[in-house]
């Protein structure tokens, strides 16, 4: 029964080592002895399959369909893969084991079967074998017609021997019956026991009848009978694996002898390399080990050698901060943390002296803050006439140093709010000392500063101006004094950091090239032996002594550095040095780390730009304090009363102010100029508004009668000449004893003019004066002197034109001599337009060129203004020439009273204007008067009938005309007129 379950896959078993010979195989698949084998097996039989037999005739039926041990035993069920499972599991294909083998669906994709397609093989369809199947379709028809007629004799003989056998397995298996088939087969079940064993036939009596004998002798035999048709079908499926079965045997016992050998070989080799070991490898091996002993001791004496350094660090770090060392004691620091973290990292002792550090490195920082905070209230605060400009430089690159290398970059706002705290308190000081000074203001009455500073006279309160400007200058010199010198540490430390970069760069490339001894590569190449190890540690390890007594040579250079640092702290003793000495293997080693703690070079560079803005921001501070100054001035009116010398001189103050500010700080500011520009506007609208109401008096005061011109205002005029647009800043010598004179001469030209016009042009310089000392105003100033201009003219057209003089001046009539007196005023004020104009011109810049064009249309309307006053004189005698030529008659006597009239009234007309308008513009005013006598005359000639045909009216009327053209001509400076009478007369048709 266990040889009948025992069963190997026939193709593996009968292919190991080639020793016996594989099996026939038929052309149905069916496996066949060789013929020299014994007589009782010589039938071909097929094999049992591997896991999952079936029927032998391949149709999948079991055996019989009665109950049979054999096909009841060889039924494949779930527990039948218990023999072959590490075969099912061990698939050599897999690259690991399935792990989901027993979870599973059966099914067409239980096994995998994708295969990925060749990329050297072309893909293979079924239309490539189209043009064969078509060559042999024909003979393959032929060849299955007569397969099919004459059958093969060796198929038909296999055929029949495998049925019968199969048939007679068949019926001998059916004999047994099926409960002896069944896998839970076992005679502890009562069931199954008295099945197979019927004792209910038997007496129960306890007597052994002849029956029952007969009946036991009969159930054992047919037991038997039952045992031997099994074993006949097990025999009959062991002969057929006899072969792979005794192939296997031998090849196990080949396979005993061979690990024997091979035991046998193995030992040989263990007690070789014992002796080698032995012989050849314990001394060498306990000299490197001794190596190593001696390396670690040497080491275990370093590590005490930078305890004991370490473990003076706390009192050397209270040594240096007792004289404000903060840099050392940073150093001292950062140094012992970074030693703590390499290389005496678990120190148990040392435990907890990383978190004292960085408490006592906390502490520091406050230090530092406070420090710094008194020193910029100090230096801040100090008399700003005191030497020299920084106060303890030394201190101050210290703490600054000291707060870059924390990156405590705030510090400039510590140096911001002193700053603007001392920028307030100069003015309150300036304000109390200026106060003390003046006995008329009682400060326990007063006592804000801006009332204070409103009780002071203009002097006063200038004089309080210069003082604050001035210290507002000293302070910003010390500030960026101050600022210089911490902007020189910034550099410097930037400028070591790029230095440190480049060194890095420059030892990592060319550290290969900078090897020292050839020592270390023997060594390095000695130390690839394979995991020779001593307690622990690699034998290598021992092998790179020297490379670490390089390092440690290269770390004592930066210990005695930090020694000598130790050895100039307040109080320091040989102990304390021996000490140091010591500690100067620990600052050796935190040598080659970088010190992470510096700023970068981005940080640097927005502290550089920082320092500017915050010199800026002074100047800033400072204007702002300044505008508060004036605002508190302002306040009550008392800067836009200022007469203009006194503001000038405010503003020239304020502009020289402004530009050492910014000459310091290199900024343009514009709170203080925007401050000045407010009070020049309102100074502005105040001075344009008092002249323009003192212009109006005047105008409303003004007889229209020539003035005596004083000889200050011809030296004005002659300054104007000369390219002087200016007030004269003291009277000439001598002015007094001339005596005024009747024209005012400008250029050669002599003009009569009214009193206004001298005050009107002193008026304008005025306002010339104010652009050159205040040239921000010239826009301003431009339009109010455009303004004062046309107000002359539109109200001295109002006055004189509109004889509105008659009401206001209590004039009888406008004459014609205030006529041309108004004519030659207004000739004089367009006279000066286009130098007023080009001196503006100067003063503004190109883009306000455009307001330039206000005086264009103020010479427009004055050259308009003329033009009417000299029709109004045409017009006058154009009237009186009507009125008398209407009586004109043509008799005798000659000549009449009518051209008497009209002679004695040109006269009168040329007495009155001649020596105000000059002789072009008398000419031009005559000629047009002549004209209009002309057109009346002629008017009236025609009325009359009169005609030039030589008769006698004609002759009166000549004789009338000649009395006129020789009265006229007989004027002064009309001589050389040319009346021309004759187009008095009609045309003849």
């Amino acid at each position: 029964m266990m040889l009948a379950s025992w069963e190997a896959p026939p193709n593996a078993m009968a292919s190991s080592h080639g020793s016996s010979p594989a099996p026939r195989g038929g052309r149905d698949g069916t496996y066949r002895k060789e013929r020299d084998a014994a007589p009782a097996r010589c039938r071909s039989v097929r094999s049992l399959p591997d896991v999952c037999p079936k029927d032998p005739a391949g149709d999948g039926r079991g055996l019989c369909d009665g109950p049979s041990v054999v096909a009841e035993h060889d039924r494949w069920t779930v527990y039948s893969s218990k023999v072959n499972l590490p075969a099912a599991l061990n698939d050599p294909r897999l690259a690991k084991r399935e792990s989901d083998f027993f979870t599973k669906t059966w099914g067409l994709d239980f096994a995998e079967t994708e295969v990925m397609p060749s990329f050297y093989l072309p893909n293979i369809t079924r239309e490539h074998f189209g043009p064969y199947l078509q060559e042999t379709a024909q003979r393959e028809r032929i060849h299955e017609r007569c397969k099919t007629i004459c059958p093969n004799k060796d198929d038909v003989d296999a055929a029949s021997s495998i049925a019968a056998s199969h048939e007679k397995s068949r019926v001998e298996l059916e004999q047994v019956p099926k409960i002896f088939m069944r896998p839970d087969f076992g005679l502890e079940d009562p069931t199954t026991f008295h099945s197979v064993l019927p004792w209910s036939h038997f007496n129960s009596a306890g007597g052994k009848s002849n029956r029952d004998v007969a009946s036991s002798k009969l159930l054992q035999e047919k037991l038997s009978h039952y045992l031997d048709v099994v074993e006949v079908s097990i025999a009959r499926q062991i002969s057929l694996r006899s072969d792979a079965f005794f192939h296997a045997m031998s090849s196990q016992h080949d396979l005993q002898d061979r690990l024997q050998e091979t035991q046998r070989a193995v030992a040989v080799l263990r007690d070789r390399t014992a002796a080698i070991d032995r012989i050849t490898c314990r001394g060498p091996l306990q000299a490197l080990r001794t190596a190593l002993t001696r390396s670690n001791c040497a080491k275990l004496h370093d590590k005490l050698k930078l305890m004991a350094a370490v473990h003076q660090t706390q009192p050397t770090v209270q040594l240096l901060l007792a004289t404000a060392e903060f840099v050392g004691a940073l150093e001292l620091i950062s140094t012992t943390k970074e030693v703590l973290q390499q290389e005496l990292q678990g120190i148990h002792s040392f435990r907890h002296l990383g978190s004292q550090l960085c408490e006592l490195e906390k502490l520091i920082d406050k230090m530092m803050v406070e420090d710094f905070s008194m020193y910029a209230r100090s230096d801040l605060n100090r008399s700003l006439r005191d030497e020299p400009l920084v106060l303890e430089k030394e201190r101050l690159e210290s703490l600054v140093f000291g707060l870059l290398r924390q990156r405590k970059l705030d510090f400039l706002d510590i140096y911001s709010d002193e700053m603007i705290a001392a920028a307030k308190a100069i003015v309150s000081q300036c304000v109390t000392e200026n106060v003390l000074h003046m006995e008329d203001i009682d400060t326990e009455v007063v006592t804000k500063l801006a009332d204070q500073m409103r009780l002071m006279t203009f002097p006063q309160w200038f004089e309080l101006l210069e003082n604050i400007f001035q210290s507002f200058l000293l302070f910003l010199q010390k500030i960026k004094a101050t600022l210089t010198v911490v902007k020189n540490v910034v550099l410097e430390v930037l400028a070591s950091n790029q230095r440190n970069r480049l060194l890095e760069e420059g030892s990592s490339s060319g550290a290969p090239a900078q090897e020292g001894p050839p020592g270390p590569a023997l060594l390095h190449g000695e130390a690839e032996l394979a995991y020779l190890t001593h307690e622990g540690l690699f034998i290598s390890d021992a092998l790179h002594q020297a490379q670490q007594q390089a390092v440690q040579d290269q770390g004592s250079d930066v210990g005695s550095r930090v020694q000598q640092s130790r050895a100039e702290a307040p109080g320091s003793d040989p102990a304390q040095t021996s000490v140091s000495r010591d500690q100067s293997f620990m600052y050796g080693t935190a040598q080659m780390c970088g010190d992470s703690m510096m700023p970068t070079d981005q940080e640097l560079n927005r502290v550089v730009h920082n320092l500017q803005e915050l010199l800026h921001a002074a100047s800033d501070v400072s204007h702002d304090r300044c505008v508060k100054v004036l605002t508190a001035r302002a306040k009550d009116g008392s800067l836009e009363r200022l007469g203009s010398a006194d503001f000038v001189c405010l503003c020239r103050a304020v502009e020289t102010f402004v530009g050492d500010t910014e000459e310091l700080s290199c900024r343009r500011s514009g709170s203080l100029r925007g401050a000045l520009q407010s009070q020049a506007n309102r100074f502005v609208h105040r001075f344009h508004d008092e002249r323009k109401t003192k212009l109006s008096l005047l105008l409303d005061n003004e007889r229209w009668k020539q003035a005596e011109v004083p000889t200050e205002f011809q030296d004005l005029v002659n300054s104007i000449a000369d390219g002087r647009i200016t007030l004269p800043e003291r009277k000439i010598p001598g002015t007094e004893d001339r005596k005024p004179a009747e024209f005012l001469l400008v250029n050669g030209q002599k003009y009569a003019v009214v009193g206004t016009v001298l005050l009107l042009i002193r008026m304008f310089l005025e306002y010339c004066q104010c652009i050159n000392d205040i040239p921000s105003i010239a826009t301003d100033m431009l339009t109010r002197l455009s303004d004062l201009l046309k107000h002359f003219n539109s109200r001295s057209c109002q006055l004189v034109l509109g004889a509105g003089a008659l009401q206001v001046v209590g004039l009888k009539t406008i004459t014609t001599k205030n006529l041309a007196l108004a004519s030659r005023c207004l000739q004089l004020v367009v006279h000066y337009i286009p130098v007023i104009r080009a001196h503006f011109e100067t003063k503004l810049q190109p883009k306000q060129f455009s307001v330039l064009r206000h005086f264009d249309h103020i010479t427009k309307d004055y050259n308009d203004h003329v033009a009417e006053i000299s029709a109004k004189l045409v017009a006058i005698m154009d009237s009186l020439f009507e009125k008398v030529l209407s009586k004109y008659e043509v008799k005798a006597p000659m000549p009449s009273a009518c051209f008497r009239n009209v002679c004695k009234q040109m006269s009168k007309m040329h007495e009155a204007i001649s020596e105000l308008l000059p002789e072009e513009q008398m000419q031009m005013l005559f000629l047009r008067i002549n004209a209009s006598l002309k057109m009346h005359l002629k008017r009236q000639l025609a009325r009359l009938g009169v005609v030039n045909d030589g008769g006698p009216q004609h002759g009166l009327v000549v004789v009338d005309v000649a009395f006129y053209t020789e009265n006229v001509q007989a004027l002064k400076n009309l001589d050389r007129l040319d009346l021309n009478m004759v187009e008095i007369w009609e045309q003849k048709r």
